[in-house]
Formats: structure tokens, sequence, C-alpha cells
């Protein structure tokens, strides 16, 4: 990583979390510890506010998650939509990059997560608290920190590896380093995630010794750890060399998650994943990004919505239907409409029979609100959290799941079929909460038929959560090819599945070098 990128990693300052690189020249960042050890290890309030603090910090990245894990995906490419085209967002499902077109500076602020990560995992021994509690919070970070590690590699594969909090600048080129090969990363992965699940123990819980009433699913946590087991370990197995072993690695995280029926089951009804008065012991939720009122609001989908004065003359529900103005629905909405589906995706999605029954809770089709009532686009509508008339405001204080029960069905649905053994509980686990009794069953096939079942799941399962590219990077490259536009992505460009780094990385630290294929 570059020197300033990584001085600038151990700041508290928001700008880490955006796309765009911070200007602060390195003469005004001082060199001194940014963090005093004595102060976090003075009493448990202060460390109880370090490790809050990572949470904090966390949040910040769901934006970059979800862009991640999903806009390079055919869902949102091409499709129509109310307003022009935005274009940090299209970069991605052109998959338009290089060298001078790399869509994150700084490692997308990675860096600056993983330094309070890093603190913490270190700080922790020495902190007054209980053994167990020192345990259990080093244990969630060494998960959250796998979990990082597990993002980067699959967007940039070798990276910089930090274990550590820099806590004393010394010599300014000692900052300076390598990208650590892919395969180091992954081993980085393993050794965290074995950490994490030895510290936190045998037990799932969600409350802490800092917030003992919590029943919000907003921490991490063993099956957390265990679901992260078995999507990086199936990854390992498909692109690294891990074979039938990291398999049924895998296969044994998942089944541990998916036996614990006490915590975790499929939510009857699926808009009841988002619903933020749901929130409390929602089975469904492994680990979600909190977002709260008066605290921060889930604002990420704002070029997903409407704009006010689109809201008031386009409607849902067209006829045959009974129309209805957008306004008097989601009267306090207002945002963008910047990206959208095709009109043949939107059919494929809500004409099946019986009816997916998930569409209903994740978008709204918009349309004129005159003859011949044509498609404008549709409005996610899965994170838009609830009205609030007093303060004529929308609060967008829906949670967004890291990881919830239905990855672990679909996870495991994939580890079976790799091992040649059949998916069909799990996949009509999730078919029947989506069409009910009428839906048609999965008949174990082939691993392609297999695999193709698996992805349309998550395609309809888990739009807008940043899930979809990455399963069908983990299904093979082959399954990319056949879903994405052959004019954006194609195995003549296949180094295009990894990202770039800019030209200001390249120019700030001499021992980085560029993503290969992108020289």
């Amino acid at each position: 990583m570059t020197l300033k990128q990584y001085i600038l990693a151990l700041a508290s300052s928001a700008a880490l979390l955006g796309m765009a690189g911070c200007k602060k020249q390195l003469e005004e960042v001082k060199p001194e510890t940014t963090l005093d050890p004595t102060q976090v290890l003075a009493d448990p309030s202060s460390a109880f506010a370090l490790y809050n603090g990572v949470y904090n910090t966390f949040r910040g990245y769901q934006s970059t998650f979800f862009v991640l894990g999903e806009m390079r995906s055919e869902t949102w490419a091409n499709g129509l939509f109310t307003e022009s085209g935005d274009g940090g967002l299209t970069q991605f499902w052109m998959h338009n990059f290089n060298e001078a077109n790399a869509p994150y500076n700084n490692w997308a602020g990675f860096y600056g997560l993983l330094s309070r990560i890093n603190t913490v995992i270190k700080l922790f021994p020495q902190a007054p608290l209980t053994e167990a509690d020192k345990n259990r919070y080093r244990g969630e970070m060494f998960g959250m920190r796998a979990y990082v590690y597990y993002t980067m590699l699959r967007t940039w594969g070798a990276v910089p590896l930090a274990t550590e909090p820099l806590e004393k600048i010394g010599e300014l080129s000692a900052l300076y380093k390598h990208r650590t090969s892919a395969d180091s990363i992954m081993l980085q992965i393993r050794s965290d995630i074995d950490s994490s699940l030895a510290l936190i123990g045998p037990n799932v819980s969600y409350s802490t010794p800092s917030n003992p009433n919590n029943n919000k699913r907003v921490y991490w946590n063993r099956a957390a750890t265990l679901t992260l087991k078995g999507d990086a370990y199936i990854w390992a197995a498909t692109h690294m060399g891990g074979g039938s072993s990291d398999l049924q690695t895998a296969k044994t995280a998942l089944e541990e998650v998916k036996n614990n029926t006490a915590f975790f089951a499929l939510q009857n009804n699926f808009g009841d994943v988002f619903d933020p008065l749901k929130k409390n012991n929602n089975r469904e939720i492994i680990f979600a990004i909190n977002f709260e009122k008066d605290q921060a609001g889930l604002g990420s989908y704002g070029n997903f919505t409407v704009n006010s004065t689109q809201r008031a003359s386009l409607i849902f529900d067209p006829p045959p239907g009974a129309p209805v103005s957008i306004v008097s629905v989601y009267p306090y909405v207002s945002g963008a409409n910047r990206v959208g589906m095709t009109a043949d995706l939107i059919n494929t999605l809500t004409t099946s029979v019986p009816a997916d029954k998930r569409m209903a809770s994740t978008f709204r089709t918009m349309h004129n609100n005159s003859a011949p009532y044509a498609l404008r686009g549709i409005m996610l509508t899965k994170f838009l959290g609830r009205a609030d008339p007093i303060s004529s405001s929308q609060i967008y204080d829906s949670d967004f799941p890291v990881y919830r029960y239905a990855d672990v069905l679909l996870l495991l649905a994939e580890a079976k079929a790799k091992l040649n053994e059949d998916p069909s509980e799990e996949i009509n686990a999730i078919r029947l909460r989506a069409y009910g009794t009428g839906f048609l069953p999965m008949v174990n096939g082939s691993l392609t038929e297999n695999l193709d079942a698996i992805l349309e799941e998550y395609k309809r399962e888990f739009i807008g959560e940043g899930r979809y590219w990455w399963a069908m990077r983990r299904a093979g490259d082959s399954f990319v090819y056949a879903r994405v536009n052959p004019g954006f992505l194609d195995p003549s460009v296949a180094y295009k599945m990894l990202l770039p780094i800019t030209v200001s990385m390249l120019n700030s630290d001499p021992k980085l070098s560029q993503t290969p294929g992108y020289n």
C-alpha cells in the first residue's frame, strides 16, 4: 500500500470511506501515535468504546460491500431508469476498468478499518476485562478481519497484508508494502477464522458485556465465522486448488449453522427479514450492519429510488391493476433513479408461475400515469425502512444483512453440488418460501444444472444485498461468462475479474505493482 494511504488509514476521518482518495498532504499528518494505549487500557469503558468504534467504522463500508458484490452482475446492466445514468455504478456493470480508470483509490479505504480491528486484537489481551470478555471481543475482530481480507482477495487478488496497528511512525520508507500473494492472503483468512472460532467458543450469542440486553443480530458471532468459513473454503476449492478437502470443510461448517435450529431459520414472510420493526431476534439474520434512527441511516440506495418530482407523476400497479401514485405510497422518499433492470429481466422476475413472492418485498415497477402506462423502471424497496409522519421524513433504518440463513442454505447447496452430492433439499427450502407449496421442486442434475439452479436463486433472493456477483465468481468463471454481456466481459479479458489499482497508488509506493493484465 502507499505511504500516504497507510498513514491516513490510522486516522478516524470519514474520508477513508469514500471512493475518492484523501487530499491531505503528508506534512499535515503528525508523525506520532494516533491512539494512546494507556487510555484504552485504563478502564473497561474506554475498551468498550474502542470495540464499538470498530462496528461504527464497519458500517461505513456498507455501500462498498454492496457495490463490490453485486454491481458487476447482469442484474443492473443496460437497465431502464428515469434520469441520467450513474457513471460510477455504470462503470461496474460495463466492466469499464483500466489502469487510468480504476474505480477505488486507497484499496477502497479498507486499511482504515483494518487498523481499528488490529488495534483491538493487539491491545485487548491487556484490557481491564474478564478473560472471557477479552476472548469474545478478540474473536469477533478476527472474524471481521477475515471477512475484510476475503472481500479484498476477491476484489484485487494480491493485496498488502497488515496485521499490526501502526502505533508510531519512524522511517516513512518502512511503510511501503508489496502486495502479498493471494495464496498467502487466503492463509491469513484461514488462520483468522480458526482464531475467531477458538476465542468465541462453542456457543452463539448476540448479547455482549457492553450491551448485555441486545437482541438485534448486529455483532459478529460464531455463526458468522462459520458461514464465512463455508464461503471462503468453497472459493478456495474453486479458484485456489483446495479441492474436495476444502469443500468438505465448508460443508461441515455450514451444517453446524443449519442445524442450530434454536437460533436460525428462514422467516416465513420474506419481507420480515428487512422490516426495521422486526429486528429483534430475527431468526434469519446471522450478522447484519445496524442502522438506527438518530444514529445512521442506510442511505446508499438513493440512485435506486425516485426523485420528488417523479414520485408525484409516476404510478405503481397500472391497469389492469389498481393504479396508485408513488407519492401516495412513499410520501417522503426522495432520491434519484439512475440505475435499473432491463424490461426482460423485470418480466422474468415478476411473471413466474406461481408468483415469486420475494419480488413484492424487493422492488416495484414504475410506470407513466396514462395509457399505455409505459414501464419506466423499478424502485428498489427492500431497504427503504419506514415513513415517519411526525417528522415528515423517511427513516432508513433497515439493517443490511452481511450473512443470513438463506446464505447458509445456498452455500451448503453449492458445497454439496461440487462434492457430487444432492443439493435439492437446500434449494427447495428457498423455493418453498419464495413460491409457496405450488413451487417447482429442484431435482438433482449435473453439476452445471445444479449450479445454474443455485445462481438463479441468488439472482432472485439477494437483489440489493451484494451477493450475486460473488456467487457467480465462486461458482466458476464459466458461469460468469454465461451471464454477463460478452461485450463487457469475456475470456479474452479474463484479468478483469479482478480490479486494477490507481495510478496515484503506483506513483506513491514504489513497492506496489499493478494487478496482472492491466499493465
